[in-house]
C-alpha cells in the first residue's frame, strides 16, 4: 500500500457541484489545498476551491495539467466520462476508480452487477428496443417503471407504466427518447432508507445509518436518523452496504439506497440503486456524526484511516429547493432561531424552482423532535 497523502498536497475534484463544494470545504479544515475540474466556470465548488480548471471533459491537455496539479483525485458525480478517468489515472490514483463508475452510470450495468452480487431487488428487465419493452411488460406486468440506462436522478429518465397497452407503451417509449431502458416491477414498499458507507485504501469500513428518506415529486425531502426500524433492519441494511463496498472494490464513499417490503417474516430490504460518491440523505451526518460523509471521502482518497461513523444524536434534513425563493428571500433569521437548526447553501446564484440551493440540519434529543424542528425551521423560511 502507498503511502498516505498528507495535509498540505492538492486533492483534485471532478465536477463542480454541491458535493465537490462540501468536499472542499472538509478538505480545507484538514489543511488540504483542493482543486476543481469542471466545464462549468461558475460552480459551488469552484467558489471555494483554491484553483479550478475550467475544461471540457475530452480536453486532453487540460487533463494532463490538472493531475500534474494534483495528488489524487475523487468524483462529486458519477457521470464523469470514462475516457477523462481513465486518461487521470494514468498519472494520479482517482478513488473511487474507472470500473466503479462504468458501473454506476448505467443502470443496466448496475443492476447486472447487483444481481450477480447476490443482493435483493426487485424484478426488471433490459429494454433495448420497443419490442422488447412489450416482451418485458409481459412478464413482469404493470403498473411498472421505465427508466433510462444512463444519466437518470432526482426523478428524471423514468416513467410509469401504467397498462400494458400498445398505446400506454409507446407514450413510455417516446417520452424516454427511445433509447435503452430499465423496466423495473413497481414495489409496494412501505419506506426508503439508505446507507452510506466509506471503504479505505486498506479494505476498512465504515457505515452510517440506515437513514429514513422522504420524497416529494421524486426528489428527497427529508432524511432522518436512526430510522424507525429496529437493530434487524439497521443491521441488514448495514451489512448490504459493506457488501457492496466490498464487491464493487470502492475506495471512497457508496451510498446505497434501500426499500423496505412489508413480509410474514417482517421487514424486507431490497437495493434500489447506489452511488459511489457523498449522498444527499448523508448531509446529515455534517452535523449528526462524529465524522461526516465528506471527511470519510478525504480519509479514504488520502490513504488514511477512516473516522468513526457513529451518530452524535438524532438528527433531520430538510432539502432547500428554489421555490422557497419565489416571493423574495427566505427569512433566514426566524429558520435559525428554532433550536438545534444549522444552515448549509450551495451558492448557487439562481433559484429555480426544484433546484436544490441548500439543506438544514437539526439535532434533538430524540428523532421526532429532529424532525419537527427541521421542517418547522423550513416553514419558517416562506415570507408571508
Amino acid at each position: 500500500m502507498s503511502a498516505p497523502i498528507l495535509p498540505g498536497a492538492a486533492l483534485g475534484v471532478l465536477g463542480g457541484g454541491q458535493l465537490g463544494r462540501m468536499f472542499a470545504v472538509e478538505a480545507r479544515r484538514m489543511g488540504y489545498r483542493t482543486h476543481v475540474y469542471a466545464p462549468e466556470c461558475v460552480s459551488p465548488a469552484a467558489d471555494v476551491a483554491d484553483r479550478h480548471t475550467c475544461a471540457a471533459w475530452d480536453d486532453v491537455a487540460a487533463l494532463d495539467a490538472f493531475a500534474e496539479a494534483v495528488e489524487a483525485v475523487t468524483i462529486e458525480f458519477e457521470n464523469v466520462p470514462r475516457a477523462a478517468v481513465d486518461r487521470l489515472a494514468l498519472r494520479r490514483p482517482v478513488r473511487p476508480g474507472a470500473q466503479v463508475l462504468h458501473i454506476a452510470q448505467h443502470r443496466g450495468r448496475e443492476k447486472a452487477f447487483l444481481q450477480g452480487a447476490g443482493v435483493p431487488l426487485a424484478p426488471f428487465r433490459l429494454v433495448d428496443d420497443r419490442a422488447a419493452l412489450s416482451l418485458a411488460v409481459a412478464e413482469l406486468g404493470t403498473p411498472a417503471i421505465l427508466k433510462t440506462a444512463g444519466f437518470g436522478y432526482d426523478g428524471k429518465g423514468q416513467v410509469r407504466v401504467k397498462s400494458p397497452t400498445a398505446e400506454a407503451l409507446d407514450a413510455a417509449w417516446t417520452a424516454l427518447g427511445e433509447q435503452p431502458c430499465v423496466l423495473e416491477a413497481l414495489v409496494p414498499f412501505e419506506a426508503e432508507l439508505s446507507v452510506v458507507g466509506a471503504r479505505g485504501v486498506d479494505g476498512e469500513v465504515q457505515i452510517f445509518g440506515p437513514l429514513l428518506n422522504v420524497h416529494s415529486h421524486h426528489v428527497l425531502d427529508l432524511s432522518s436518523a436512526p430510522s424507525p426500524y429496529g437493530e434487524a433492519v439497521a443491521r441488514a441494511a448495514r451489512d448490504l452496504g459493506e457488501r457492496l463496498l466490498v464487491a464493487l472494490e470502492v475506495v471512497g464513499m457508496l451510498c446505497v439506497e434501500l426499500f423496505v417490503v412489508a413480509s410474514p417474516d417482517g421487514p424486507r430490504l431490497l437495493v434500489n440503486e447506489v452511488a459511489p460518491r457523498p449522498h444527499n440523505s448523508g448531509h446529515l451526518t455534517l452535523e449528526g456524526a462524529v465524522t461526516s460523509q465528506f471527511e470519510q471521502q478525504v480519509r479514504a482518497m488520502c490513504g488514511l484511516p477512516l473516522g468513526d461513523f457513529g451518530a452524535v444524536r438524532p438528527t433531520a434534513m430538510a432539502n432547500l429547493l428554489g421555490d422557497l425563493w419565489a416571493d423574495g428571500e427566505p427569512d433566514w433569521a426566524a429558520a435559525l432561531a428554532v433550536p438545534g437548526v444549522r444552515l448549509h447553501l450551495y451558492g448557487k446564484p439562481e433559484a429555480r424552482a426544484g433546484r436544490k440551493m441548500g439543506h438544514l440540519t437539526a439535532l434533538g434529543d430524540t428523532v421526532e423532535e429532529a424532525q419537527a424542528r427541521v421542517v418547522r425551521a423550513r416553514n419558517l423560511l416562506r415570507r408571508g
